[in-house]
């Protein structure tokens, strides 16, 4: 059963790829359309980022990994390397929950 989920995915997933080459040259939309189209995929990055960031499952995470997402995004917006980037915000989240900060 899992096995055809993940092939039906898959083939949906294609499919929907091979769709939008075909219809590149077919389907025009406005500069308008574009924008918003833009910004919409940029919005639903951010609440999948957000939600991510403050949940686990259906419950709040703690103060810990919203406090390590947020040192990492300050370290991101600095530009800091990727790596100091990630080491940061795990060892944050990590030394919140050592210190016994859910």
């Amino acid at each position: 059963m899992l096995i055809a989920a993940i092939i039906a995915l898959g083939v949906g997933t294609y499919a929907m790829r091979l769709g939008g080459v075909l219809l590149r040259g077919r389907l025009k939309l406005s500069d308008t359309v574009q924008r918003v189209l833009a910004m919409a995929a940029a919005a639903l990055l951010a609440a999948l980022a957000g939600t991510a960031a403050l949940m686990a499952g259906t419950d709040f995470a703690g103060v810990a990994r919203p406090a390590g997402v947020l040192v990492g995004g300050i370290l991101a917006w600095r530009k800091a390397p990727f790596v100091v980037v990630v080491l940061a915000a795990a060892a944050t989240a990590a030394l919140l929950r050592l210190a016994g900060v859910p």
